[in-house]
């Protein structure tokens, strides 16, 4: 499932690539790809006319906030490039990695909070569309004449000739449409589950330690739960856990503050590294251009089994734990 760092890699593309883009159509070629509260037709119809003001992350939710011209705007932004430089500018192909601009690495993008420790995002006024691409979702930007690979499951068409094209294997992935002036987790209810995230001052040490002395079971089985934390998963549960040297069936309970103040800085340096990588590819992640993350061939432990330690040499070991792969250094982890 791709984590944090996938989805904020997706959110920086798109955000490069896609904004102030008229949604001129599309085509939903699995219906259950949209979340319940709306109809596949109805999502379209909603969505045309409509353009993409900004992508945000929230945990593993990718957020669009949605804007609508008037005709003067529009046809003042259609005579060259526009106030905002963006229509005009990617009108041939995308550009491959090596041409982002250094503004592709900046701050993690998260969504206007309604409040904190709330985990709902403010009404707007035009409405806003989410994605969560669950196990093997893939959100690709794309010309429309590209041939359709056998998994896409929507396609949203954008002026240009260009594609926003959700791609989904295990067909778990969603899509939704959050309506005018209303309140986007009573749409996307998952919102309402999320703890903080990793780079916002509400994860405190002090909120870790609180929530970690609280919990009876293993550590990393407590670092999934998105409560605890948002968009932590089991890649970076275990690259945390090695960088702190806790072995991950230790108990919550049982860690000493020491070790959570390690962990803690371990969460957030091991995110930022892998953010810089462009997420981690192992099987179905690739960003918006269809490149693979490159942060799996510096991985410390995962999917590393049997594999040399970079620290010790001793060979990683891997268990399963609350039904999870779980990688560690049995000499490096204690």
């Amino acid at each position: 499932m791709p984590e944090l760092p996938e989805v904020e890699t997706i959110c920086r593309g798109l955000n490069h690539l896609s904004l102030d883009r008229e949604i001129v159509g599309g085509d939903v070629l699995l219906a259950s790809t949209i979340a319940p509260s709306i109809s596949a037709t109805d999502f379209l119809t909603k969505l045309k006319g409509k353009s993409i003001e900004r992508w945000y992350r929230r945990g593993k939710y990718l957020l669009a906030e949605l804007s609508q011209f008037s005709e003067g705007e529009r046809e003042r932004g259609r005579g060259g490039e526009g106030e905002s430089g963006r229509v005009g500018e990617f009108q041939g192909e995308t550009p491959g990695n090596s041409e982002l601009p250094s503004s592709f690495f900046s701050p993690p993008s998260f969504p206007p909070l309604g409040g904190v420790g709330e985990g709902c995002l403010l009404p707007s006024k035009v409405g806003w569309l989410g994605v969560h691409l669950r196990m093997t979702g893939q959100l690709l930007w794309v010309n429309r004449d590209e041939p359709l690979p056998k998994h896409a499951r929507v396609r949203l068409f954008l002026e240009g000739n260009q594609e926003l094209r959700f791609v989904d294997q295990r067909t778990f992935g969603q899509m939704w449409y959050v309506p005018p002036e209303t309140e986007v987790s009573s749409v996307i209810t998952g919102l309402k589950l999320l703890g903080p995230e990793p780079f916002l001052a509400d994860f405190s040490i002090a909120y870790f330690a609180q929530k970690l002395h609280r919990r009876a079971r293993p550590i990393k089985t407590a670092l999934l739960d998105q409560s605890l934390v948002a968009g932590l998963g089991n890649i970076y549960a275990d690259e945390a856990l090695f960088v702190s040297g806790i072995l991950p069936t230790t108990l919550c309970a049982n860690l000493t503050g020491v070790q959570i103040d390690r962990l803690y800085t371990a969460i957030i340096q091991v995110l930022e590294r892998a953010i810089e990588s462009g997420g981690t590819t192992f099987s179905n992640f690739l960003n918006v251009q269809g490149v693979n993350g490159n942060y799996g061939g510096v991985a410390w432990v995962y999917n590393r089994k049997g594999q040399p330690c970079r620290t010790c040499s001793t060979p990683i070991e891997r268990i399963k734990l609350a039904g999870r792969s779980t990688h560690y250094c049995p000499v490096c982890q204690r």
